[in-house]
């Protein structure tokens, strides 16, 4: 593979995460951010820092975009008019709009768009989507997912729906994408979501949503942004009529089949992980920028996770079940939820 020009837009916690991969591959670096962090990113890492957002772009052929949501659609245009593809972590924009206003500006440029899906790349979800997609759960009825960690306290923006969407756009996403991965697209949604800025132990959020698929999946997503001693964890439960599917991050490092053969052994592995999924991530997205193979995930998969969530809020503010196409525009249901 040969060198990427790489312009990282952004020095927080993302940023420091996809850092290492792209140095992993031999890109070559420039960073530039607007809250002072980019020239201790670029000490630590040896990269070089931009003055400008302009300066960053000029001759870059990929723009890391690892900055708060709300920022992505500006940025990820001027990427395009520079010539840049674009990796934009997720979720790609706050409404179905942006969203799909970047997914069109990079089809005018002859660019690529991809969106930071990263729990795609995690072997768990790998393993457990060639489950699915082989058969060998047989036919899958219902889905559950969960997801919790402690309430990202460390930018202010993520308290601020206006800003981040809530839980339900900046982390129950994740598997929202996964379950649309999985089991096709999703016609209808209803969900809830609550949370205390205040509460004792600091600040906490959760949500949930029930999503219908067209295929006749019903899945479910669970979210928990907890105090500062949650532990970070992930779990699904897979139920089919040849057997089920179960995996907890906490309990055990792999997956455990039962039911049918066909869903265990050879056909779920189990074991070490491997690479960091971001370094997957980022190599697979590499390979695509410089002409090789798609990647597992799409422009239209990150516009389809922000519909799907928007629709979410939506219910969520109404306690309604919300219709995919139905999800905008809704500017007083969105005011009201802020």
């Amino acid at each position: 593979m040969s060198s990427l020009d790489v312009a990282v837009i952004g020095a927080g916690f993302i940023a420091r995460t996809h850092v290492p991969a792209w140095i992993a591959l031999g890109a070559r670096i420039r960073i530039f951010s607007t809250d002072g962090q980019a020239a201790l990113l670029a000490e630590e890492f040896g990269l070089t820092e931009a003055a400008s957002l302009e300066e960053a772009l000029d001759g870059a052929a990929v723009a890391d975009l690892c900055t708060p949501t709300t920022t992505h659609h500006d940025i990820a245009l001027a990427a395009f008019e520079a010539g840049a593809h674009v990796l934009c972590e997720k979720p790609l924009a706050l409404t179905p709009q942006n969203a799909q206003h970047m997914a069109d500006a990079a089809e005018e440029a002859g660019r690529l768009l991809y969106p930071g899906h990263v729990v795609r790349f995690f072997p768990a979800y790998t393993r457990l989507f060639d489950a699915v997609t082989s058969g060998a759960l047989g036919r899958v009825a219902v889905a559950r997912f969960t997801r919790a960690g402690r309430y990202p306290t460390w930018s202010n923006w993520f308290a601020d729906p206006a800003l981040s969407g809530g839980i339900v756009t900046d982390q129950m996403l994740h598997d929202i994408d996964i379950a649309r991965w999985l089991f096709g697209d999703v016609v209808s949604i209803h969900a809830t979501q609550r949370g205390n800025p205040t509460a004792p132990d600091g600040p906490v959020a959760a949500g949930g949503a029930t999503l219908t698929h067209e295929s006749g999946v019903i899945s479910q997503v669970l979210g928990i942004w907890g105090p500062p001693a949650t532990p970070f964890r992930y779990t699904f439960h897979i139920a089919g009529s040849d057997g089920t599917l179960t995996h907890d991050s906490l309990a055990h490092p792999s997956l455990r089949a039962s039911g049918h053969p066909a869903a265990q052994g050879d056909g779920v592995p189990t074991g070490d992980f491997g690479e960091d999924p971001f370094a997957t991530q980022i190599r697979e997205f590499a390979a695509a920028f410089q002409g090789g193979p798609p990647p597992r995930v799409s422009a239209h998969d990150g516009v389809a996770a922000v519909r799907i969530a928007a629709a979410a809020r939506q219910s969520a503010a109404t306690g309604l079940a919300v219709a995919i196409d139905d999800t905008y525009p809704h500017p007083l249901v969105e005011e009201n939820h802020r």
